[in-house]
């Protein structure tokens, strides 16, 4: 499966599948919470918590995937993420594009 934030992929005529999409919402438990408080009256990355988007942003792009490929997709083109808080601590994360098979 090829990933590309363009609308294109050089060399390749695309016939457009749909839309698909990924998403997953995320969270610290509280021990890393309270930590991560601490770390924001110093200052400095919150590195548990950049650990906590990376792992969303995998299982989201997993997923999206998954559905592209149920429609028969060879690749997904134009991805986009969008983050949003849910509650202090958690991250909704969605990925989404437009999943395209090749012509030739």
């Amino acid at each position: 499966m090829i990933l590309v934030n363009t609308d294109y992929i050089s060399g390749k005529e695309l016939e457009m599948l749909g839309l698909v999409k990924g998403s997953t919402i995320q969270s610290k438990h509280l021990g890393k919470d309270i930590t991560q408080g601490f770390k924001n009256l110093v200052g400095g990355e919150l590195k548990s918590y950049n650990e906590m988007m990376n792992e969303a942003r995998a299982l989201a792009t997993k997923r999206m995937v998954e559905e592209a490929t149920a429609l028969g997709a060879d690749a997904i083109v134009n991805i986009r993420y969008a983050s949003s808080a849910i509650m202090q601590g958690a991250a909704e994360v969605i990925a989404y594009g437009t999943a395209v098979k090749f012509k030739n």
